[in-house]
């Protein structure tokens, strides 16, 4: 009887251990996620202030500022539900704007320009890495809390389902070909 009493408590403490290893690898996970979006957020936002600085330069023809400038000034404004979708908003007009390569030779040709260039080059290479370390995050904690044990005894507390951040990131062909 105190064998068998034994040998309950060693599989509950068993169990128990493993249900304690699993929430804190979901923990680390979310921790994970969390640190990822931060550095989306911090890239999208980087991206965003050199397209504005960009169009209120002077250097690019009026046409192109304003298309880049409103859209720019959309994507900071907009509100978390929005912001994926003003955030492709912005990917199309880059790649609008410097869809000539003679366009973003004009840019580097201006005073100050080629730095301005070579920043939004930068920019706009970050963010699809950015975008892809959230995503990749965001799957894998996806994944943890489909598992069955995970769902039965709620290891993951009240944190929300982590959602994918879908956007269209392809940068300016133009723009990355010449500055690269």
């Amino acid at each position: 009887m105190t064998a068998t009493l034994i040998w309950i408590l060693v599989a509950l403490v068993a169990v128990g251990v493993y249900l304690s290893w699993t929430a804190g690898r979901l923990d680390r996970l979310h921790v994970r996620m969390d640190a990822a979006r931060a550095a989306l957020d911090a890239q999208l936002l980087r991206r965003v202030s050199v397209a504005q600085e960009l169009a209120t330069s002077g250097v690019l023809d009026p046409a192109a500022s304003i298309v880049l400038y409103e859209a720019a000034h959309a994507a900071r404004q907009a509100e978390e539900e929005q912001r994926e979708v003003a955030e492709s908003e912005l990917s199309q007009a880059l790649r609008a704007v410097f869809e000539d390569a003679a366009q973003v030779e004009a840019v580097r040709e201006a005073p100050g320009g080629d730095a301005a260039a070579r920043e939004l080059a930068e920019a706009v290479r970050r963010v699809p890495m950015a975008r892809r370390f959230h995503n990749d995050a965001v799957g894998a904690a996806r994944r943890l809390r489909e598992h069955r044990k995970v769902r039965w005894f709620r290891l993951a507390g009240h944190a929300p389902f982590p959602l994918a951040f879908e956007m269209d990131d392809e940068p300016p062909a133009a723009l990355v070909e010449r500055i690269s």
